[in-house]
């Protein structure tokens, strides 16, 4: 799967701020997400293509990171710890780690991960941050009149090692509602060594079983011995209102097990 992403659009973790002398820096990354089924003493090489779509020459550093997830899926960066469970940055290596893109060019970092042999089966995972800054200028260079901010973007790497089982269950589902958005939060536990995604359908049926509403669940990691919280947006601005009245919810989420998850609870609307 490729996935192109200007920076400074939402993404992960982005830092923005005046660069000197009014310059403008927006690059393109891609692919944000890498997924990899490997077995344990495999080895793959593979590459991120970087674009300065601004109109000033940027210098671009990679550096490895360990990352997990917040409950709500915001991705949290670490400096690479040796042994840390579930971590890649160890067996990976990047190259180039520096280099400078003048506008419009196109360039290219690769990296390498060699799973070690008898590594145990399960998801393992890493990224590389890449950071931005004018060309012309010291990154951590500074005076009173010009301030150089770095801006940074992953790439998330995800190594998948052998078919260790799923484990996952709905723990809580739950309605979160405000005044222009209705949220149904599925709440899921995964006790397996492995990631996984979701996929499914939520349903509301009104007080005579009829089905007024199908949205899909969004496609998100959960990531292993992790719980996740899935917000699934019933209703919004954009989506016709619901009238008053009680509903009956059901859900169905499919994370590779050999049966789907189902789960169902009520929703209220009272205006």
């Amino acid at each position: 799967m490729t996935i192109v992403a200007r920076l400074l659009l939402a993404g992960l973790l982005v830092l923005t701020g005046a660069l000197a002398a009014g310059a403008q820096t927006s690059v393109e990354v891609s692919p944000l997400r890498v997924e990899l089924k490997l077995a344990a003493g495999q080895a793959t090489t593979q590459a991120v293509t970087l674009t300065n779509m601004g109109k000033e020459a940027v210098r671009i550093r990679a550096t490895l990171s360990d990352w997990h997830l917040t409950r709500e899926g915001t991705p949290q960066f670490e400096e690479p710890l040796e042994g840390r469970k579930f971590a890649a940055a160890g067996w990976t290596r990047i190259a180039p780690p520096e280099l400078v893109l003048e506008p419009r060019q196109e360039g290219t970092v690769r990296f390498s991960l060699t799973v070690p042999s008898g590594v145990d089966a399960a998801g393992y995972r890493t990224g590389i941050i890449f950071d931005f800054t004018p060309a012309a200028a010291s990154p951590l260079a500074h005076t009173a009149k010009t301030v150089n901010v770095r801006n940074r973007i992953a790439t998330l790497i995800y190594a998948h090692v052998g078919t260790p089982p799923v484990a996952v269950d709905l723990t809580d589902l739950r309605s979160r509602i405000a005044p222009d958005q209705t949220v149904v939060v599925a709440t899921l536990k995964n006790t397996s060594p492995r990631s996984v995604r979701t996929r499914g359908t939520l349903r509301l049926l009104d007080a005579g079983g009829k089905v007024v509403r199908e949205v899909a669940v969004p496609d998100v990691p959960v990531l292993p011995e992790s719980e996740r919280d899935v917000a699934i947006t019933v209703s919004d601005a954009a989506s016709p209102p619901l009238a008053n009245g009680e509903y009956r919810i059901e859900l169905r989420i499919d994370v590779g097990l050999p049966e789907v998850i189902v789960g169902e609870t009520t929703l209220k609307v009272v205006k």
